[in-house]
């Protein structure tokens, strides 16, 4: 297990556009229709990588402490399924029935969207202000499996509060840390 860092994508940069499949539902998700009146975060995630199994169950806690505030969730998985089958989208539908996500769970089978980015790693974790502008890249917190410390989303979640705030968010921040995505 390689320990692949965020890429660190430029704060300022606009959220590129997409449209993918949610394996939730089967239905087409592009970013204009989800994401949030105040605020979006874009995960990159996936099934098998440990780094994302920590963290699930605070992904979804995270995602239902925010929605009524206006920030949305979106996850996109880019892993090639061909040499990773456990990332599949059918799996994928049950593991986000398995951690009760509210939040679309994307498969970008081109990985065209990871590219666009600047994904590296599961997890990445993005946030976009309501203009789409990125405001925060990087980790959900320090834990990391093994490590002892608690998962709680501490990174993310004052990300959050500062944007719902009107408050500077400061530009030093820590990537996220985790497998790298399978590129075909």
């Amino acid at each position: 297990m390689a320990l692949t860092p965020s890429n660190m994508l430029p704060l300022g940069t606009i959220a590129p556009n997409f449209e993918l499949v949610n394996t939730v539902d089967n239905t087409s998700v592009t970013l204009e229709r989800a994401k949030g009146l105040n605020g979006t975060v874009i995960m990159f995630i996936c099934n098998h990588c440990p780094f994302v199994k920590h963290v699930n169950e605070e992904l979804s806690k995270l995602a239902k402490d925010y929605i009524s505030k206006g920030i949305n969730c979106i996850a996109i998985s880019s892993n090639d399924i061909d040499n990773y089958p456990e990332d599949a989208p059918h799996l994928m539908t049950q593991n986000a029935i398995e951690h009760d996500f509210i939040f679309p769970y994307l498969y970008d089978q081109t990985q065209q969207v990871a590219k666009a980015y600047d994904a590296a790693c599961t997890p990445d974790f993005y946030v976009f202000n309501n203009n789409l502008k990125l405001v925060y890249r990087g980790q959900l917190d320090d834990s990391r499996p093994g490590n002892g410390k608690p998962v709680t989303g501490k990174d993310l979640r004052n990300t959050l509060d500062l944007l719902l705030e009107n408050r500077p968010i400061s530009e030093v921040q820590k990537p996220s840390i985790g497998c790298n995505i399978k590129w075909k």
